[in-house]
């Protein structure tokens, strides 16, 4: 199944979580602080973090914001707290879904397996939407082959790095890529620029797929994480 690293300080928490995540058919590691878990994410690249909003040393937020500078791993938050602004701090700066103190483990482990199922379909669409075949939208058509861009019927004229963003972030609506997974997949590994490089680019792409209402507006800025490409209502 799938390697999980849950970072909670309470340790009776861990320990149940981590049986009932093993009774799953789950790999699961354990870190009790927000640096020890943020080390042990960069180290072992875990498919999943359920991560505690609470945390010594620093805190989940400083977590997630550490951890999305170069990860895309799905993140499941756990707070105590039940405000509507903790929760959508949390989701802003890249936390996939969350849940809230007390629950039960088996909710937790059916939250963590959804999670896993919508990855897996995204990589599944990912690897057709990232081959030859054209990526369509209503708005908006993406050929690889001929590396033409239509948006809003008209053709628009894209550098290639402009045009290797773009076709990244359409392919894979929904999901939160980093500046630097960016910088790493369309610039290269090598590659010794600034991070701003990426929002240079981004906003010139903005332009070019046109005003407000454009498939421009499909590029959202998720401040202090990265880019994503949205769906809009009704579409698959």
């Amino acid at each position: 199944m799938a390697t999980i690293a849950v970072i909670e300080d309470e340790r009776e928490l861990a320990a149940l979580l981590r049986t009932h995540l093993e009774n799953a058919g789950h790999t699961v590691l354990l870190a009790f602080d927000g640096p020890s878990g943020v080390a042990l994410v960069e180290r072992e690249r875990p498919d999943l973090i359920v991560l505690d909003l609470m945390l010594p040393g620093f805190d989940g937020l400083e977590v997630c914001r550490r951890v999305r500078r170069t990860m895309v791993t799905p993140i499941l938050m756990l707070t105590a707290k039940s405000t509507e602004l903790d929760k959508v701090v949390g989701l802003e700066l890249g936390a996939d879904d969350y849940v809230t103190k007390p629950f039960s483990p088996r909710e937790l482990v059916a939250r963590v397996n959804a999670i896993l199922r919508r990855v897996e379909l995204v990589r599944e669409h990912s690897r057709t939407r990232e081959g030859d075949e054209p990526i369509v939208y209503p708005d908006l058509r993406i050929d690889p082959v001929t590396r033409e861009v239509v948006s809003g019927g008209r053709p628009v004229h894209l550098t290639a790095k402009e045009f290797e963003l773009l076709r990244l972030l359409a392919a894979n609506p929904g999901r939160v890529f980093s500046r630097e997974y960016l910088l790493d997949r369309v610039w290269g590994s090598d590659y010794e620029g600034l991070e701003r490089t990426v929002d240079t680019h981004i906003a010139r792409l903005r332009r070019k797929l046109g005003g407000p209402g454009s498939p421009g507006d499909r590029i959202t800025t998720l401040w202090g994480v990265g880019y994503r490409f949205e769906r809009r209502e009704g579409e698959p």
